[in-house]
């Protein structure tokens, strides 16, 4: 149950910043970019500048992420009958506002301790002030959608007093940390499966490990404030813009007439090219490309003779097909948790290539083969058409050429390539194509982008703090030496792997198993020598498959709602598809060539 984003106070102040950071984050890269192609220098301080505005954006999207019901939670509350529904959402809102409440007091000692200038005259204290500032605003958010009525906004509001107040008397008169940390780890798992936000969740159990061991709470905003400090992750809010922008201005439809053209004859022909388009979008983000291009591919698919149960199970697997494929976003994220030092991104998308070709293949073939087989309809190749739909969607082909000629002919860096590209498709869709309005359409698309954005962005914050107290208490050594003890064959390792990422992708989101799992299993698999590409290649080739499996599966409940149909129903239609990527895994898993060939060809 959401508010709707009108009724909720300061959203369009909301809106305004964060459009106008993501400009900025378009226009820093690229003026450093041209300066230093034409003038033999870059723009002073530009990549810190970008960097902290990425860290801006995280606090803005997530409060407008908090707003329209985008922060990253588990799917089960909606397998509860809706009244219930409604008072675990109430529940849920009070204690990811009690959480903020706690991250913004904490966050106030790393505003205390900030020093110097971060560019242009900026103090680091200015911009590190907008996480005490974001923490507040969000549980200011989270209260104010706990319900559409005032009698429970008063009674949420109640409930966040009264779990400061415990907060504050267990602190000042010494009630022992230890007798409440195990209740109150219960009450946030609990809490978890019943809707409250991820990130309120790790960063609550950060918040009350710290304090059980006497430590100081700022730990956690301290380690989330280092999201400033990751050269590459502006990157990631940059692609998925060009994503969003892609999306509405139609490049849907040009693709598809252009692979329709010189594809659509074959035998099934229309399921592969589906598949093609799902995938070229998957790459700029899975949720995008169903509910954007659903209404488009259907109508076609079902006049063509498909049936509507294999339409949309195709739609539904298509909209992870293309994960592996540059400029994924989850691709960067996990090169940034396993350090990019360890696990290069460029080598990560090379890796990826032939796994991730497989998998587009092996989909198609089976759309193309339901297709065939419920007698869908098959036209004749008339080469007159290939030319002009070619044409018409030439500078959409461009794209990725544009982007890759940038980044990988080292002329660009990441941060660059990507706001390049943004440029690139806002001119294509603008200007050239003109299906888009720059001041009516682009702040809509910006703001959707920073909700999406800062959703799973305030998620990497907290679980940086997370991840410090597990390092603190020797958690991952621990878990290493257990797995050691049991198991002692790479092989068995890596089936153990598979089956553990196939169950977290079916119940939570993939960033939240990237940010948590990888730093834990990256480590133990270099043990195994295991090589990190091929390791990371595993991982993100599994949580393809976690988009789809049930009971959780993102992509499930996606085509749930663009598609009006059951959950269950949309299970069956995509179980053949599940039998055909597990077996894509163990591929990929146990034929490591796969993966490093291209790596080593490359080098």
């Amino acid at each position: 149950m959401n508010v709707t984003e009108t009724a909720s106070p300061g959203r369009h102040l909301e809106q305004s910043l964060s459009t106008a950071a993501l400009a900025l984050m378009v226009a820093l890269p690229i003026a450093n970019f041209a300066g230093r192609e034409f003038f033999g220098r870059g723009v002073s301080g530009a990549l810190p500048l970008i960097q902290h505005l990425t860290f801006c954006v995280t606090f803005l999207g997530a409060v407008l992420a908090a707003g329209s019901g985008q922060l990253i939670s588990l799917a089960t509350p909606s397998l509860l009958p809706q009244g219930l529904r409604s008072i675990t959402h109430t529940l849920t809102s009070v204690i990811g506002a009690a959480i903020s409440v706690w991250l913004a007091y904490a966050s106030l000692d790393v505003v205390r301790i900030q020093r110097g200038i971060v560019a242009w005259g900026i103090p680091f204290a200015v911009i590190v002030a907008v996480m005490p500032l974001g923490f507040i605003a969000l549980a200011i958010r989270l209260w104010w959608t706990a319900s559409p009525h005032w009698k429970g906004r008063a009674f949420a509001l109640a409930g966040i007093l009264a779990a400061i107040s415990l907060a504050i008397a267990a602190t000042t008169f010494g009630v022992g940390s230890g007798a409440i940390l195990v209740p109150a780890l219960a009450i946030l798992a609990l809490a978890t499966l019943l809707g409250l936000p991820v990130f309120a969740a790790l960063g609550g159990t950060a918040l009350f490990l710290f304090w059980s061991d006497g430590l100081g709470a700022s730990s956690v905003p301290l380690n989330a404030y280092n999201l400033s400090k990751a050269e590459l992750l502006p990157a990631l809010p940059l692609f998925a813009l060009a994503g969003y922008v892609l999306a509405e201005g139609g490049a849907g439809k040009r693709l598809m007439r252009a692979f329709d053209a010189i594809l659509g004859w074959l035998p099934g022909g229309l399921a592969i090219v589906v598949t093609l388009v799902l995938a070229i979008f998957t790459t700029l983000g899975s949720g995008i490309t169903i509910l954007s291009l659903g209404g488009l591919i259907l109508p076609a698919m079902l006049k063509a003779g498909y049936s509507e149960k294999s339409s949309i199970g195709l739609v539904t697997v298509g909209g992870s097909t293309g994960l592996l494929f540059f400029p994924s976003l989850p691709v960067i994220l996990y090169g940034i948790t396993a350090g990019p030092d360890k696990t290069p991104i460029d080598k990560l998308f090379i890796g990826g290539l032939i796994p991730g070709m497989l998998l587009v293949l092996v989909v198609a073939g089976w759309g193309a083969f339901q297709g065939h087989r419920e007698g869908a309809l098959t036209r004749s190749f008339v080469p007159g058409e290939v030319l002009p739909a070619l044409w018409a969607a030439k500078w959409d082909l461009l794209t990725p050429v544009i982007l890759l000629s940038g980044f990988l002919g080292g002329r660009a860096f990441l941060i660059e390539a990507a706001a390049l590209t943004v440029a690139y498709v806002l001119f294509l869709e603008c200007v050239i194509h003109r299906g888009l309005g720059l001041k009516k359409d682009i702040p809509r698309i910006a703001t959707e982008c920073a909700a999406m954005v800062g959703g799973f962005l305030i998620l990497l914050g907290v679980s940086l703090g997370f991840m410090k107290y597990l390092t603190l208490a020797e958690v991952p050594m621990e878990i290493l030496q257990w797995v050691q003890s049991h198991i002692t064959s790479p092989v068995v390792f890596l089936l153990a792997v598979n089956l553990l990422l196939i169950i977290v992708g079916a119940v939570t989101d993939i960033f939240a198993a990237i940010l948590v799992l990888v730093p834990l299993l990256a480590p133990i698999a270099r043990i195994y020598d295991i090589d990190p590409i091929h390791f990371g290649v595993i991982f993100l080739t599994n949580m393809e498959l976690g988009y789809l499996m049930p009971p959780m599966g993102e992509n499930l409940f996606l085509s749930s709602i663009r598609f009006k149909k059951k959950l269950s129903w949309i299970y069956v239609s995509t179980i053949p598809y599940l039998i055909l990527i597990v077996a894509v895994i163990l591929v990929v898993t146990y034929v490591p060539a796969l993966t490093l060939a291209p790596v080593r060809w490359l080098r």
